[in-house]
């Protein structure tokens, strides 16, 4: 039997009785390769933890999706069925949320489902676990009140998909914060009792498909994000596949089955390294029996890794330089615990490095500490990345990109307006053509560079007499001077969600966009299809 958590309840009635109504609070890591859950209990966060299929107690959840025989299955049912050789199992759904958008469609066992659905379905097997397989103690028609983490890279589609996938499974989403900035109130909630002086640490954040680094200001209960950084494509999956390079090199292609079980291996044998590991011996009969087993030097694996650990210690320095007085570099998520990441960081700066004591669960915990409205905690989060518009200049000769909101804006708290930004001007075309994106960086002219996500294109009616045509994609844009007045008014929220309105003030209408990638003609995403080289006979141990 696990032991309980029970939920706050949202009055007392002085006598030791909860009243109704009882909500359970909970902060949600939504991971690559775990989601891990803390609650909200008494001024108390512990993790969740859950029974697996195998009967065995787990503090954390397999964001894990299966299909056999045409049927979908999630958690830890999919979980006991990657050594089913007529299911197909895929991992680190999250990964494909930067380029993907809710009607994205994802190929799995030969069959697609849009990527919204997936992770809809996840999140509804997440709830389930928590009512009827956790130590979470929930009544039937309970209110679950969730703060979810998302990377400080993530851009603003991931932020949607993520958010919408949990109110479709029923969630209460009181919240969206971005991982490293969790991380920063769990550091405070530890060591608030050391000191009440304002210090600065920053946070390095390596999980199991994204880097974050967040430089915070702490204050005894309030917190500010300083600067971030971050690499949307590098994790503990980058490590796990670069391990199965060395152990299978590219040639023959992989069925999905045989990618999952190959990944899973390198993920394993990789979490069990210590800083006197020598060799990796890898069981290539859990991909394909008559294999046998396999031996890699850790010094060749970490000669691999090294250059992607190097990036992430080079983004720190772009930080660190922000302040002349750096507490700590706090080290969380479970792609951190490869001992070559902690040697590297301690080479470069000493004793300053301070490993989470819930290296995999201190974001969860901070969440969950950010949900309880008690703990009395401030965040002061930032815009990661600028998100703005390209816009023609000398008469259509140029186009500049128009940042609409700055990267290091500060996000409005939940309680808050949302913040917002205007264009206003006599349009000289009979179509307005909007086009998106973020990027994580500017040149020295303002132009896009680094990591750009480009999202879909608006298309509003300027001329009047185009106004009740639902999609404008066959009409040309033309240059034409009609002196109507228009008005964009773009808003985003303390997620980080954006939408416009544009209105054409001089005929009185207007339009209102939730912003995204909504585009329903991507090529499908098709998880692990790539091309190894099977061993052409059984390896031997070196």
């Amino acid at each position: 039997m696990l032991p309980r958590i029970v939920p706050q309840s949202s009055a007392g009635s002085g006598k030791g009785v909860s009243c109704y109504p009882i909500r359970m609070r909970l902060g949600i890591d939504f991971g690559t390769t775990r989601i891990v859950v803390a609650a909200c209990d008494r001024g108390n966060y512990p993790v969740v933890t859950f029974e697996g299929s195998d009967g065995a107690v787990r503090d954390w959840f397999p964001p894990l999706v299966a299909v056999k025989d045409g049927a979908r299955y999630y958690g830890w049912q999919a979980w006991s069925l990657q050594e089913d050789p007529s299911a197909t199992v895929v991992r680190s759904l999250k990964r494909y949320l930067s380029e993907a958008g809710p009607r994205t469609p994802v190929e799995i066992g030969g069959i697609e489902t849009p990527l919204s659905t997936l992770l809809a379905e996840l999140a509804s097997s997440l709830r389930d676990a928590l009512v009827g397989a956790s130590n979470v103690k929930i009544r039937a028609g309970e209110e679950i009140e969730v703060m979810l983490g998302v990377p400080a890279s993530a851009n603003s589609n991931q932020r949607f998909l993520t958010v919408d996938a949990f109110r479709e499974a029923g969630f209460s989403v009181v919240g969206l914060l971005n991982e490293p900035s969790a991380a920063s109130i769990e550091y405070g909630h530890s060591h608030r009792e050391q000191t009440n002086a304002k210090q600065h640490i920053l946070v390095y954040d390596l999980g199991g498909g994204t880097f974050d680094a967040s430089l915070v200001e702490l204050d005894e209960r309030s917190h500010g994000v300083v600067a971030s950084e971050g690499i949307p494509t590098l994790g503990g999956d980058d490590f796990d596949g670069l391990l199965a390079d060395l152990a299978w090199p590219a040639g023959e292609e992989l069925t999905q089955s045989e990618y999952f079980r190959l990944h899973e291996e390198c993920r394993l044998q990789k979490e069990s390294l210590n800083p006197n590991s020598r060799k990796v011996v890898l069981d290539l009969d859990a991909v394909r029996p008559g294999l046998g087993t396999v031996t890699i030097p850790v010094a060749d694996f970490y000669e691999k890794c090294q250059v992607l650990v190097a990036e992430t210690v080079h983004a720190v320095a772009d930080l660190t330089s922000r302040t002349e007085s750096l507490e700590a570099i706090y080290v969380t998520g479970g792609g951190s615990e490869m001992p070559l990441v902690a040697r590297l960081l301690r080479e470069t700066y000493g004793r300053k490095v301070k490993r989470s004591p819930y290296t995999r669960a201190a974001t969860a915990i901070g969440l969950a500490i950010q949900a309880d409205k008690s703990s009395g905690y401030v965040l002061r989060d930032q815009f990661t990345r600028y998100f703005g518009v390209w816009r023609e200049w000398e008469g259509g000769r140029l186009m500049r990109f128009d940042p609409l909101f700055a990267k290091g804006t500060e996000l409005p708290h939940a309680e808050e307006a949302s913040l917002e930004q205007r264009r206003s001007y006599t349009a000289v075309h009979n179509i307005g053509h909007f086009r998106y994106l973020e990027c994580s960086h500017l040149d020295e002219l303002g132009q896009p560079e680094g990591s750009i996500t480009v999202w879909d294109e608006i298309r509003f009616p300027i001329d009047p007499a185009l106004q009740e045509l639902a999609d404008l994609t066959a009409e040309p844009v033309r240059h034409v001077y009609l002196n109507q007045q228009i008005v964009e008014t773009y808003r985003c929220g303390a997620g980080g969600e954006l939408e416009v309105e544009i209105a054409n003030l001089s005929a009185g209408y207007q339009r209102k966009y939730r912003l995204g990638r909504w585009g329903g003609n991507r090529a499908p995403i098709v998880p692990g299809k790539t091309k190894r080289a099977a061993p052409k006979k059984k390896a031997a141990a070196q």
